[in-house]
């Protein structure tokens, strides 16, 4: 019983520290600020459509955090041998490499 009560109580402190530290983000500030106005239509009730929009995000964010949790989940009962941690290392060296490869014809716009 109070292994159990710690834990609800150790949730509960790192569910209010994250939502301060993300509605604290500068970022998120800023793309309400800046993005989700462009979607808000004056002639209707602005109130509501602001809730709406946030809560979508909302939604979409926590179905994201979900699979990132549900993928990292998955991803942690693969053996941790250092072959594999070398050949996932070298993988995503590799993907990095390539996008950089691409990226170096790129135009600037003028």
């Amino acid at each position: 019983m109070w292994g159990f009560a710690f834990i609800a109580a150790s949730h509960r402190r790192l569910f209010a520290n994250t939502y301060a530290v993300t509605a604290l983000n500068p970022k998120g500030i800023v793309f309400f600020v800046a993005f989700l106005p462009q979607f808000i239509a004056p002639d209707r009730d602005v109130g509501r459509q602001h809730f709406v929009l946030a809560a979508t995000l909302v939604v979409m964010a926590a179905i994201n955090a979900a699979l990132y949790a549900t993928f990292a989940g998955s991803a942690s009962r693969l053996p941790a041998t250092p072959r594999m941690r070398r050949s996932f290392n070298l993988a995503g060296g590799s993907l990095l490499s390539i996008a950089g490869v691409f990226a170096l014809p790129a135009k600037r716009p003028t």
